[in-house]
């Protein structure tokens, strides 16, 4: 299972026309070529190509940790990702939440043999992939 996971995004992120390396993807990089680059760009600083549609664009992320006092905002980034506890689903009403997309994709990944519990360590998973990912984009 492991070897296919990396090859699986390689595979989605090369027919969705981006761009690969050749190095296996991590978990969260795979997460964020799928579900932000869009927006904020394949190096995350806000430049994808949908930004320009957005009223305010996109903001940043490499600047996350800067703006927060030099500590990465863990669990604020989790919960807008996940769209909890955040008005507006991300703050704004043009930036959508993505903890459903993780849990209604979360049965057909696992497959029929794995009980809810399973369903959502492996949402979580995800998404904490996701949030270490960025937290490795930030600026030095």
């Amino acid at each position: 299972m492991k070897r296919f996971v990396p090859a699986l995004a390689a595979a989605l992120v090369a027919q969705a026309g981006l761009a690969f390396a050749g190095d296996p993807m991590t978990i969260g990089q795979f997460e964020f070529a799928n579900s932000c680059a869009q927006c904020h760009g394949m190096d995350a600083t806000g430049d994808g190509p949908m930004a320009v549609v957005l009223k305010n664009g996109a903001p940043d992320l490499t600047g996350l940790q800067k703006a927060n006092g030099g500590v990465f905002p863990v669990t604020r980034i989790y919960q807008m990702i996940k769209g909890e506890g955040i008005s507006g689903a991300h703050g704004s009403s043009e930036m959508p939440a993505w903890g459903l997309r993780y849990s209604l994709n979360a049965p057909a990944m696992l497959g029929p043999y794995y009980s809810r519990a399973d369903e959502q360590a492996f949402v979580e998973g995800r998404i904490l992939a996701l949030v270490e990912y960025l937290a490795s984009q930030q600026q030095k």
